[in-house]
């Protein structure tokens, strides 16, 4: 079997790859995002009271895509436009742009959804780099 060949640690003083590197910028970035006021208006526009038997729930979340109704923990503020990847300086611009967009370009849907349109997402993103190739 052939040796892996190793990656070099370019970035932090000799410790991380471009991609780990790239990789911990775009975790930073997102963590940030998540306190972005729009992303709060949207699931706020979201919601409608709870009218159920669980008198300590207050709210209920639409999903966007299934319409069901769900529970706080139970849905995410998904992109509509994906905020794609981060792999070089060159990407930093448009991914700050799209990820931390206004009300308009953000929806809530159920953790079922989310996951689907994620993964849908990725595999389009998927084919895209396979067709620049």
């Amino acid at each position: 079997m052939a040796k892996r060949q190793k990656v070099p640690r370019t970035r932090n003083n000799g410790t991380m790859t471009e991609s780990m590197f790239w990789g911990t910028i775009r975790s930073a970035l997102r963590q940030k995002s998540r306190w972005f006021k729009p992303n709060a208006e949207a699931k706020k526009r979201a919601r409608i009271s709870y009218k159920g038997p669980n008198k300590r729930r207050k709210w209920s979340y639409i999903c966007n895509s299934c319409k069901k109704h769900f529970m706080d923990k139970e849905v995410a503020v998904d992109h509509i436009v994906p905020a794609g990847t981060l792999r070089c300086a060159e990407d930093l611009p448009q991914f700050v742009e799209k990820l931390f967009c206004e009300v308009d370009g953000l929806q809530v849907l159920c953790k079922t959804c989310h996951d689907k349109k994620t993964k849908k997402d990725k595999e389009m993103l998927k084919k895209q780099r396979m067709l620049k190739l």
